[in-house]
């Protein structure tokens, strides 16, 4: 069977998610500059999904909080413990177990994007190049459920060449996010098959990888490459989409 939402899930908390947003942006913008490209790309009603590339810590919450709409981001969900766990729970992100089927994380976005939300994603499943060389099948998966359009976002400038998975932008510095044009995959009823599944996953990292393009071009920058093997989080194969040697 498939996840659905038919036992009733909780919505993630909204209210400092919604609230909190500007002053969010005014503190950071202290730190360093966050500059937002296309953000017209990101439809204003209805459910979406914006899939991002992963290179560094900030990147869920520059997503949630300079997106042109509040986003409800899986987070790994390791860091749901103490008052950081806490407080991402006010902030209205999601924990997502990466090494099981996590059904509940499945059903909790399921269920914001019926409510005409947005989720946000990281297909690549942990911090690292930024360059999708890893690509894991869920984004795909909650659109061809949903059948909500996937914006891509390319980030850019969270991490510096060289710097840790755990760095901040460095002071003074400058964030691009790049929103690219929304990806409309057909709603798959159930029984949705694997191959279904890894064929929109494909198209989707196409897809991806051209926001990215079009963002280095756009901005000047690249990719921060790749992390130390000592600072890469484990993360399961399982998942992810069969790329072959040599893709792009």
């Amino acid at each position: 069977m498939t996840p659905g939402t038919s036992s009733p899930v909780p919505l993630p908390s909204r209210w400092l998610l919604h609230g909190g947003r500007p002053t969010s942006r005014f503190l950071i913008r202290r730190r360093f500059a966050v500059r937002v490209h296309h953000a017209g790309n990101v439809p204003r009603r209805g459910g979406v999904l914006l899939a991002a590339n992963h290179i560094g810590v900030a990147d869920g919450p520059l997503l949630a909080i300079f997106s042109p709409r509040p986003v409800h981001a899986l987070t790994k969900a390791e860091m749901f413990t103490g008052p950081l766990g806490a407080f991402l729970r006010t902030c209205g992100q999601v924990p997502l177990d990466r090494f099981r089927v996590d059904r509940a994380a499945i059903r909790t976005c399921l269920r914001v994007l019926e409510r005409g939300g947005a989720v946000g994603i990281f297909p690549e499943g942990r911090r690292g190049p930024g360059d999708l060389s890893r690509f894991h099948r869920g984004a795909a998966y909650l659109a061809l459920v949903a059948g909500v359009p996937v914006v891509p976002v390319a980030i850019l400038g969270s991490r510096e060449p060289g710097g840790r998975s755990s760095d901040l932008p460095r002071r003074g510095g400058t964030v691009d996010l790049y929103y690219g044009e929304p990806l409309r995959l057909p709603q798959q009823p159930w029984p949705r098959t694997r191959e279904q599944v890894e064929e929109a996953s494909l198209l989707l990292r196409r897809h991806m990888l051209s926001t990215i393009d079009a963002a280095r071009a756009a901005t000047g920058r690249e990719l921060p490459g790749p992390l130390a093997p000592d600072d890469l989080d484990e993360d399961p194969y399982t998942g992810l989409v069969h790329l072959e040697p040599g893709a792009p």
